[in-house]
């Protein structure tokens, strides 16, 4: 397979180009190496990618169409994962036009060039966060995702009803993936994880939000990846001719479209979150109890029972392992003393 991964710098996109390498597949990678969080973290993901004989990579925007066009003119690509955007809900608050321009323009650059160069399958990353207002837990995804909270969700929402409009008109396979918090070493510093770590080896207060009482399905990047794969060598979506167009579903239609959740299938709370942390580091957070952030949800939950039906896989690394790793990443990375 020749296969287009977005984001391939990013924390997702580095884990699964690595992967993709690993077992063989000619992997093209694209990235604008945007300044939303370190670019040298970035930088240094991108250069254990270079060095892999089948990697390929190229620094583009996905807002470039000229640039996008000749990328898929030139490589051919069989497969494409868009992994590509502008993540978190905080920033979506910040600077919104940032979203509408990466997560919406970009990717209808991606679905133009997948419909024109007839893509076997078109992979994109959704979320968690466009459950919004949703309170019945765990989230399948047949419950209404009518009512994000935050732009950043409301942009992944707009990815799946984009996705299925081009599968609906062009049979054009897509499919979207709701992914649920993910974590691990790579990750990102603007997530909980990275932040909270940080600032309990350097002595600083975490900012613990909702005064500790979120819950969140925590999932290890390993378990991200591995579902990606396993969707990648599974024959893609095709028409359903049974699908009672009656009876709405959230998570399919008669169209080659499908969505599912990717997650730990259980919920944590932030007091045990960081109560791990703390274990893992044998040192006490200093703690700064605010209140509800703007945009934030109270809980995510996720079913994971259409992943594994379709995959044969469910995610499972436990969350005291998961953050071992990363923790174990992060001092080796920073040069951080035991």
């Amino acid at each position: 397979m020749a296969i287009l991964v977005t984001g391939a710098a990013g924390f997702i996109g580095f884990h699964l180009s690595l992967n993709l390498i690993n077992i063989r597949h000619k992997v093209i990678g694209i990235d604008d190496l945007n300044d939303y969080y370190d670019v040298k973290l970035k930088k240094d993901r991108l250069s254990i990618l270079k060095k892999k004989n089948n990697f390929y990579f190229h620094k583009v925007s996905l807002e470039n169409k000229l640039s996008i066009n000749k990328l898929f003119k030139k490589y051919k690509f069989t497969h494409v994962v868009n992994l590509a955007a502008y993540a978190g809900v905080r920033h979506s608050l910040l600077k919104p036009q940032d979203y509408i321009d990466a997560n919406i323009t970009g990717f209808l650059n991606i679905l133009e060039e997948s419909k024109r160069n007839n893509i076997k399958h078109l992979i994109y990353a959704s979320s968690s966060s466009i459950y919004g207002t949703n309170t019945n837990y765990p989230f399948l995804e047949s419950d209404n995702s009518d009512h994000p909270v935050s732009l950043y969700g409301a942009t992944k929402k707009a990815n799946e009803l984009m996705a299925h409009t081009y599968s609906h008109l062009f049979n054009l396979p897509t499919t979207g993936l709701r992914f649920f918090t993910v974590y691990g070493p790579w990750g990102r510093p603007d997530m909980a994880l990275f932040k909270f770590t940080e600032a309990i080896i350097n002595g600083s207060a975490i900012e613990v939000y909702n005064r500790g009482n979120h819950q969140r399905d925590f999932t290890y990047i390993d378990d991200i990846v591995k579902s990606i794969i396993k969707l990648i060598q599974l024959p893609p979506p095709k028409r359903n001719t049974s699908y009672n167009t009656s009876k709405p579903d959230g998570s399919y239609s008669d169209a080659p479209w499908r969505i599912y959740n990717i997650g730990n299938n259980e919920t944590i709370s932030l007091t045990k979150f960081i109560k791990i942390i703390e274990e893992v580091l044998g040192k006490k957070a200093k703690k700064k109890f605010l209140g509800m952030q703007l945009g934030d949800v109270k809980k995510s939950y996720s079913s994971t029972g259409k992943l594994k039906k379709i995959s044969g896989f469910k995610p499972y690394t436990p969350l005291n392992k998961g953050i071992e790793e990363f923790i174990k990443w992060y001092k080796d990375y920073y040069n951080v003393s035991s």
